[in-house]
């Protein structure tokens, strides 16, 4: 049965164009919101980060990109000149988000023990991990490095003077500065200058929404717009129709 030519849908009809705009627009949105998602569900394991073995002058890693070359620089000649005098090799390795599953602590140590599986490469070895997505830190310690770094001050180091900078606007390039030159002063013998003095200041946190509530909000609003696509298109689709 041929249907008359009065009921078809044609491109030409005003309905069709409406009909176009809308999908766009919703489509669009869709394509907005779900980007940040897309970027961040890419996880990073041990085997997406480039070996490196004890005794190479590779100082810093930064997979997420948030380091300048001149800081990268800056940080490095101060490792290297550490490692010549006392022989400890201090690492950074900076990446954004962590496999399920996975925390900052253990991807650390599993990173170290595949870089220096054996206790001769290990020993003088210190590895710093930084996620830039929950802005999380950990540090491993080789036996013999810890003669010269307690675990007191290790964990002081990760969690107090990296942490500063960060919480004070994702400062990378100061955070890792501020640990390298606390811990040039420890491992070559100076006193330890402790961690950075923090004024108080007012408190505004729940004035704003934190990273994580952010996320579940994006998260709340694209199954919103996915529920409004899926009522509204059908709709309107059968609205052109009968028009």
């Amino acid at each position: 049965m041929k249907l008359p030519q009065s009921s078809l849908l044609s491109a030409n009809q005003p309905g069709y164009s409406a009909l176009a705009i809308v999908l766009s627009i919703l489509l669009a949105g869709l394509l907005a919101l779900a980007g940040p998602f897309a970027s961040a569900a890419i996880a990073t394991g041990i085997y997406d980060i480039d070996p490196v073995h004890a005794g190479e002058s590779t100082w810093i890693v930064d997979q997420s990109d948030v380091l300048s070359r001149f800081k990268q620089g800056q940080i490095s000649t101060r490792l290297e000149q550490i490692s010549e005098q006392t022989g400890t090799e201090i690492r950074f390795v900076v990446f954004r988000r962590l496999d399920y599953g996975e925390t900052i602590q253990s991807f650390t140590s599993s990173l170290f023990d595949t870089w220096f599986p054996t206790e001769e490469e290990a020993k003088s070895q210190i590895l710093i991990g930084l996620d830039t997505l929950t802005n999380t830190t950990a540090i491993r310690v080789g036996r013999q490095a810890q003669e010269l770094l307690s675990d007191a001050i290790a964990t002081s180091i990760v969690e107090e003077t990296m942490m500063a900078p960060i919480r004070q606007g994702d400062q990378y390039n100061q955070s890792l500065l501020d640990a390298s030159d606390r811990l040039v002063a420890v491992l070559s013998g100076q006193a330890d200058p402790g961690p950075p003095v923090i004024e108080d200041k007012l408190n505004v946190e729940g004035t704003f929404a934190s990273q994580e509530e952010t996320q579940e909000s994006n998260a709340t609003v694209v199954v919103i717009v996915l529920l409004i696509v899926a009522t509204v298109v059908p709709m309107v689709t059968y609205f052109v129709y009968v028009r």
